[in-house]
Formats: C-alpha cells, structure tokens, sequence
C-alpha cells in the first residue's frame, strides 16, 4: 500500500481538529451546573431529530462494513446488502411501535425494561450478557478491524493504530452521550462524503478500463458483464445461500437479527431514548433514509473491485497471507488508488466509521453497569455526581480490556463481519423473544423471559456446535437456525404463560400512540416504497 502524503494527512487532521473541537464547544455550551445520569448518559432533551438520526448511523457503520460488507460485495455481490435495507424498514417498526412503550414507561436501559416488565434477576442476567457482548464481541471486533484497516492504508504500526482510535473514541464518550449525538454529525458528512467519492472513482475507473467514461457507463458494464453480483434472492444451488437463504431475508431470521439489533439494543436505542416521541422518530425516519444509501458506499465499491480484479488488475494486492484471494482487501486496495487528497478524506471516512461505533459502543456499556449494576447492587446512594465519575472510569476501562483481548478472539479467521453475525446470532432469539412478548402479550412472565435468555442461548450454541445428534445443524443455515430457537422461545414463553400464575406486570400501553404523525407516515411510506422497488429491481 502506498502510504499517506502530506495533502492526506492534512485533510486528515482538519477532521480530527474539527471532531475534536466541536466536541469541546458542544460539551462547554450544553454544560449547566452538576452533570446528572440522564445528561451524560441520554442527553435528555438536548439532541435534534438529525442529530438523533446521524448517531444511529454513524454507531451502526463501522470497519465491519467498509471491509467486511465490501468484502462480501467482492464475492457474493449486491445481496449483502439486504442487511441495509432490511434494517431500513425495521427502524420504521422500532419507530411505530417500539419508542412508543420505552418513552411511555419512561425506559432508560433495555436491562431497566426487563426489571420492570420481569424481576430483577432477569434484568441483572441480561446486563452481564450485554456487557460480555459488547466488551468481548462487538468492541473487540470494531477495534481491531479498525486499527487492521487504519494500519494497512496508512503504513503506521497496527498496535499505534488500535491505542490511537481508542483514545480517539475516549476523548469523545467521556463527553457524554450530547458530545457524542452532535460529534456523529460530523462523523457522518465525513464517512457519506468519503465513502461516495471511492464509490464515484471505482465505478469511474470500470469505465475507464474500457475505453468509456462516467459513472453511469460503469454502473452499466458491471451490469452486463457481472450479472451474477446484483441479485438480492439467492437460490439453494448459490454457493451464499447459507449465508442468505433466499427468502429467509424477507420473511425469516433477518427480521430477528434487525429487530433484536435495532430495536432492543442498549447501543442503539440509546440514541432516542432522551428525546420526545415526534423528534425519536423523525431521527429514526431519517436513519432509514441513510440506511438505503449504505450499500452504495460499502457494497457497490467491492462489485467495482471484482469487476477491475476481473480484469487483471491488482491480482497480487488481493491475496492474502496464505495466498487465497482475501475479499476483505477490496476496500483498502481501491483506497490505493485515490489520488492524494481524496486518499485522506476517505482516510478520515474510515476513522470516523471506526470511533463513531467505538464511543457509541463505550458509552452503552458505561450506561448498562453505572445504571443498571452499580447503581442497583453496589452504589446505591451514590450521588449523580458519583455514577458519572463511574460512568467515565468504565468506559476507560471497557477500552482498555478491548484492546488487551481482542487480538485473542480469532476476529481475523473468521473476518469481522461474519464474527459479529454469528456471536450476536447466538442471543437475539431469546432476547428479541423476551422483548417482543413483554411488549404485546400481558401473561408473559419471568419464567419465560429467563428461559428465553438463557435457554435460548444455549439451544442456539448447542446448534452452533452441533451437539444435537439427531440433525446435522452445520447445514441448516445461520439464519434459519436463528428463526427456529426463536419459535423455540415463543412456544416455551406461551405455554408458561398459560400454566403458571399471571404476574401482572404489563406495561403502560395506550393504543394512540402508536398513531405517528402525518409526515413521518409519508417519508416511511418513501422508504418503504423504495425498499419494495430496489427488491423487485435486483431480485
């Protein structure tokens, strides 16, 4: 790889002077007296509907997709990019119906939801499953495919690039969650900015390759000549069908894995969860929006690459170590060809992907151990001034053990994307089970909550490890493996709901409102529109 120049690490650094600074504005200007819990850790009150919408994206996007998802867009083509659009129309869901209940019962912590819609211990267990989850798997895998990605474009030595991007992200979750909302903003313009213009120079340089010239004539020779890289459906006999089987992506699993994602994730709801209902779900709406610009930013340029390696170009740079073509070098390898300058923006797109998710992450496991551990079992009157003070301390430390573990966690043999699919695949059955019944069916009780958790999970890694000897689960794809320990959990939830007594802790539900306003029924019915047409297009 060529190493940055000097126009680079200038555009570079005006990105960091520019996060950085705004950050510090943001945090003296939205400051007023003692800090309290629901300040830093939910900027109660204090985040716009864009700035809602722009945090959603900017903690969702990370190294897992410029590498991973345009990795998969090298090999597999245009369906990856189901994850995108299918989360588009979840957030459209998680805005009607989801915010809703959190906003109405006054939910502040997915574990604070399950302490009041179950018990405590359902709640306490949950916690100590997310905070291994995000500190084990999703912290991990966004640090060091980060600090691998950072590394190989800029030529700076791999353990630099992973305490950079730490300290980086520090810098900004210690600010609280208004640092991080409007700090997101940025991280946005620069990774959209960025991401299009490697998109517009790979597409260009297809044409380019034969004799044509634009992005249109690009778009239509990868068309024509790789025909096989834009279906979104594939059938049993494609070589991805175990990783996207078929109609699973529009009536299966990957309803679990986005709704379990995006609108029971601690990471995610966080951004909402402090605003008023018309303004969460104008900045919801306008994530999906985003959402269904995603793939042409982190898919298209790895379709762009296969198409160019198709054509002789770098053979040597896509190998990998054992000397197997590595998808996962599509990205940086179109990187190499930016031209100085725009090599830096993309640069920068990148890092901000990277520390976006990294304090966004950070700060959902400060929120998940101050909030819902520390406060309940350890400090119990601790003072507001106190819990932020912890609050900080876990996010330095949460940091610190990500960067220790991570290079243990075999993140770069199964490569980022597929690592956190499959870990997080092991609990969203039975959590999105116990959410999804807490919300809508009133008998659901503790038992079947704690079932659903920590049954589901040991059905879903006894599938995972194939101790079941009377089927051969390595064959049944990840996502329908994901569906049936869902129905598993659903079945079991209801028929101890039915046999023991009922506990009475439904939830403060009142029918209006879940009645959005006029103009977010309209941009939904856009966004569902065009997730119908991209579809039926690119089926």
């Amino acid at each position: 790889m060529q190493a940055l120049q000097d126009l680079d690490y200038i555009v570079f650094f005006f990105y960091f002077i520019l996060v950085s600074g705004y950050g510090y504005w943001i945090y003296q200007r939205k400051r007023s007296g003692v800090e309290s819990t629901k300040d830093f850790f939910l900027a109660e009150g204090s985040l716009t509907w864009w700035a809602i919408g722009a945090s959603l994206i900017a903690s969702n996007i990370s190294a897992e997709q410029f590498i991973g998802m345009s990795g998969n867009g090298f090999s597999m083509g245009l369906g990856i990019s189901t994850y995108e659009w299918m989360a588009a129309a979840t957030l459209i869901i998680v805005a009607v119906f989801f915010m809703p209940i959190y906003l109405k019962n006054k939910i502040y912590t997915m574990p604070q939801f399950l302490s009041t819609r179950y018990n405590p211990t359902v709640s306490l267990i949950m916690a100590v499953f997310w905070l291994a989850l995000y500190i084990l798997v999703n912290l991990t895998s966004i640090l060091y495919l980060g600090a691998l990605a950072v590394s190989g474009i800029s030529g700076l030595d791999f353990q630099f690039c992973m305490i950079a991007l730490a300290a980086f992200a520090i810098i900004i979750t210690i600010g609280g969650m208004k640092v991080i909302g409007y700090t997101d903003v940025i991280q946005v313009f620069f990774l959209v900015i960025g991401g299009l213009a490697t998109t517009y120079l790979a597409v260009n340089l297809v044409s380019a390759t034969d004799g044509m010239e634009g992005i249109t004539a690009g778009f239509k020779l990868m068309r024509e000549n790789h025909d096989d890289h834009f279906h979104m459906i594939f059938p049993k006999s494609s070589p991805f069908y175990m990783q996207l089987p078929g109609l699973t992506v529009l009536l299966g699993g990957m309803w679990i894995v986005n709704l379990n994602y995006w609108g029971c994730n601690q990471y995610i709801t966080q951004r909402a969860l402090g605003a008023d209902l018309k303004t969460a779900r104008n900045g919801i709406l306008f994530a999906a929006f985003l959402k269904l610009l995603m793939p042409v930013i982190v898919v298209l340029p790895g379709i762009a690459a296969y198409a160019l390696y198709s054509k002789g170009m770098f053979q040597k740079e896509m190998l990998g170590d054992d000397g197997v073509i590595n998808p996962d070098m599509a990205y940086p390898v179109l990187l190499n060809l930016l031209p100085a300058g725009l090599k830096g923006l993309s640069f920068a797109a990148l890092t901000a992907a990277v520390v976006a998710s990294l304090a966004g992450k950070a700060n959902s496991i400060s929120t998940i151990f101050t909030l819902d551990i520390f406060k309940n079992y350890i400090g119990k009157d601790a003072s507001e001034k106190t819990l932020v003070r912890i609050g900080r301390i876990v996010v330095v430390v949460s940091m610190i053990l990500a960067i220790v573990v991570s290079p243990y966690m075999g993140i770069d043999k199964k490569g980022g994307f597929q690592f956190i699919q499959e870990m997080t695949g092991l609990l969203s059955p039975g959590i999105f089970a116990a959410f999804i019944m807490g919300f809508f069916w009133k008998r659901t009780n503790s038992a079947g909550a704690l079932f659903a958790i920590v049954g589901g999970f040991l059905i879903a890694l006894a599938m995972h490890n194939n101790f079941f000897p009377f089927a051969d689960w390595t064959q049944v794809p990840f996502l329908d493996r994901m569906g049936i320990v869902f129905l598993i959990c659903v079945v079991v939830m209801v028929i101890l709901g039915l046999v023991m007594p009922d506990e009475k802790k439904g939830l403060a539900i009142d029918s209006s409102m879940f009645i959005p306003h006029r103009s977010f029924i309209v941009g939904a019915v856009i966004v569902i529109g065009m997730i119908t047409f991209l579809y039926a297009y690119f089926w």
